[in-house]
């Protein structure tokens, strides 16, 4: 489907590191199909390149702007400007690519601000492609699980420039589970191997008989208040879910510096790209090869047996680093009263999910549970156009919160968790917590939180420019000091220690922020409001 014919309907944008996904939804019904941006898509596929060339400084430029002097997706491949990659710098020119694993990350840097600008320059040309008579209704934006609240912030000040009267946001382990097509009520494993990320989320799908399938982390529509809305809510929410910032781009690295092991140094981008090239064939045959034009100009070919490259990719860690992230979704599962062999089904997302090896992996930590592996690279996009106005965020934490209190029989500060990583927001009711007072007379109580710490840490660092995996154990339950103080709670002038004074009742909204009300115990047989609700920050 070309982008002239999409007139109306909805609009899917799957941003990946290295493909982007645009897929169009009909106003007047009718199953969804990928769109084909001829100016920029891989030839007669519908998958464009994330790439983007600017020229001179277009950061400033407005979509109805008459100056374009970018090129995007297959037209920076064509001119050959792929391989300025690790080449310095010529400003104002300015290649864009790999943007999508540094959007939204903390701290902020100039790499990360570069990246923000990048991406969104790249939004607005692929909107710019579409015909401007019928413009799509709804704009619908797909985010990773991994630094998922930093990304959302930059699509939603991003998006927000695009002139689309709806505009959603959707997890892409959970689009893709409802890309799937199963039913309502089952539990899927979503294993979206991308290339700029790994993520796992085990989602749930609710919703009845008859009904639209639900997705989760819908945010917002432009004039579209969900809150105000007659129709009945449905939701799908994720049990669980770990992710890491390492994805197939690593895995075509450590090939190609396996194909070429006397390199040191940043590889060309036609190195890499040959190796995706043999990592892709490597999927469907037992061995690869591909032409490669060396340091020297001459001509040279890789082959690569299937065995090789699963021995180089449990060399470098990647199945151990699935079997940690795995480990972190079953431990949310068990929260939830759920074991993983019950689920109903496993979904493979993603060009590397393709991999034997992953398949194996699959099969031999997921005993008999079926896997749906009918469109790895286009579920994420069909799945976020299920959107509907009238889906209800549910999310989970990716880190705890904790209360500080005082143990009279330790006669020490100990934490109380209010909420563990893991935990679905916003929440359907407040979390009450009665607090009395430790000794005769005290004016006040107290208000002191904690972030509970992950227990597991993980980052990727570049040796002689090839990426490599690092673990870290945290202790299982460190606390982090909240980023904010909070004045005292004032206690009742009456109240006598041990003695329930105060009422404290915790939610979390759909913005994900923790707010506070507090009621007195000691006034009236229901209590009385004293404050609230209170803000008490953004929650992970």
């Amino acid at each position: 489907m070309d982008a002239a014919d999409a007139q109306g309907g909805s609009l899917a944008i799957d941003l990946g590191s290295s493909n982007t996904v645009v897929a169009h939804q009909p106003a007047t019904g009718g199953p969804p199909r990928l769109l084909n941006v001829p100016a920029y898509s891989h030839g007669d596929e519908p998958i464009i390149p994330t790439l983007l060339y600017c020229a001179d400084d277009c950061a400033t430029d407005h979509l109805n702007s008459p100056r374009q002097t970018c090129l995007v997706g297959r037209q920076v491949i064509e001119a050959g400007l792929l391989e300025t990659m690790n080449q310095p710098p010529q400003p104002p020119a300015a290649l864009y690519c790999q943007f999508k694993r540094s959007i939204g990350a903390r701290p902020r840097c100039e790499q990360v601000e570069r990246a923000e600008r990048g991406g969104a320059l790249f939004l607005e040309h692929l909107w710019q492609a579409l015909p401007r008579q019928t413009p799509p209704e709804r704009l619908v934006l797909t985010a990773p699980v991994d630094a998922f609240a930093g990304y959302r912030r930059w699509l939603l000040d991003h998006g927000g420039r695009l002139p689309v009267p709806e505009l959603a946001l959707v997890d892409e382990p959970t689009a893709a589970a409802i890309g799937s097509g199963l039913p309502p009520g089952s539990h899927v494993l979503v294993v979206d191997l991308g290339a700029g990320t790994s993520d796992l989320a085990l989602v749930q799908i609710q919703g009845g008989e008859g009904q639209a399938q639900p997705v989760s982390q819908l945010l917002r529509f432009n004039g579209n208040d969900l809150a105000r809305s007659s129709q009945h809510l449905r939701v799908a929410r994720v049990v669980g879910k770990a992710g890491a910032a390492v994805g197939g781009r690593d895995l075509d690295q450590w090939i190609a510096a396996h194909m070429a092991p006397w390199t040191t140094g940043p590889l060309p981008e036609a190195w890499i790209r040959a190796a995706e090239k043999l990592k892709r064939q490597l999927s469907t045959d037992d061995q690869a090869t591909v032409d490669v034009v060396g340091a020297e100009g001459g001509v040279t070919s890789w082959q690569l047996k299937r065995s090789a490259l699963e021995r180089l990719l449990q060399q470098q860690g990647f199945i151990r680093l699935l079997d940690n992230l795995l480990k972190q979704v079953a431990s949310s599962a068990r929260r939830e009263g759920l074991d993983l062999s019950s689920l109903t089904a496993v979904l493979p997302v993603g060009g590397t999910s393709c991999l034997p090896l992953v398949r194996r992996w699959l099969e031999q930590r997921l005993p008999g549970v079926p896997c749906c592996a009918r469109q790895p690279l286009t579920a994420v996009a069909y799945g976020a156009l299920a959107l509907t106005p009238n889906v209800q965020v549910r999310d989970v934490l990716s880190r705890g919160v904790a209360l500080r209190y005082w143990d009279r029989r330790q006669q020490a500060y100990c934490w109380h968790p209010l909420y563990w990583a893991g935990q679905p927001w916003p929440t359907e009711s407040p979390l009450q917590i009665r607090l009395a007072p430790a000794q005769a007379n005290q004016p006040a109580l107290e208000l002191v939180l904690a972030e509970i710490g992950a227990d597991l840490r993980r980052e990727v660092v570049f040796v002689d420019g090839q990426p490599q995996l690092l673990e870290e154990q945290a202790p299982a339950a460190s606390m982090n000091p909240w980023p904010a103080a909070f004045p005292p709670l004032p206690l009742p002038q009456q109240a006598q220690p041990g003695q329930d004074a105060l009422l404290l009742a915790f939610s979390i909204t759909d913005e994900r922020h923790l707010h506070l009300q507090v009621k007195s115990l000691l006034h009236g047989k229901f209590g009385t409001e004293l404050e609230g609700p209170l803000d008490l920050g953004p929650l992970r």
